[in-house]
């Protein structure tokens, strides 16, 4: 199923901030917004809801805490217990100051990775896949906004062209 969006280019990011809150003041839907460099402030004018990445990082963070404690527990107590400079392994809490390092670095190593993992399925970037980006300029130093057309294309065209966009083109996205 393809459908009709407008495609407008700007070459300065406040210009292209100012037009996305007219776009969204008439109530018109942007469909997307490709920009060189993040701009600040441009998911909040677009109306993007927050994101919930940083509950999933707490959750990975409590998985790698987990993992550590597990293995630590497993390798130095029950497994392989030494005593070390003269210290016994007897019990997993008088040992617990040595294994915090690692309980740290074990926690970092898994939200980390798995908060990459996480972006890229999300985002569906997986290897080989194709470029969506409709204009090589705006990889470079043009940004551009695709609004979608639903039977008011020359409204929406006018409006754009006063927001201050250099070029308009119609196209179909499938």
């Amino acid at each position: 199923m393809s459908s009709k969006v407008i495609q407008a280019m700007y070459i300065d990011d406040d210009v292209l901030m100012s037009a996305v809150k007219k776009v969204r003041q008439e109530n018109h839907h942007i469909e997307e917004v490709y920009t060189p460099f993040p701009v600040h402030g441009l998911d909040k004018a677009m109306g993007l809801a927050p994101t919930r990445l940083a509950i999933t990082a707490f959750m990975y963070g409590c998985v790698g805490l987990s993992v550590a404690v597990t293995m630590m527990y497993y390798i130095m107590i029950v497994d392989w217990p030494q005593n070390i400079g003269g210290k016994p392994s007897f019990s997993f809490l008088e040992n617990m100051p040595a294994f915090v390092p690692i309980m740290f670095e074990m926690t970092v190593f898994f939200a980390a990775h798995l908060m990459v993992i996480t972006f890229y399925l999300r985002s569906k970037l997986w290897p080989f896949k194709e470029a969506e980006n409709p204009d090589p300029r705006t990889t470079d130093d043009h940004f551009l906004m695709e609004v979608s057309v639903h039977g008011n294309e020359e409204e929406l065209i006018a409006l754009l062209e006063e927001t201050g966009a250099t070029e308009i083109k119609v196209t179909e996205k499938h």
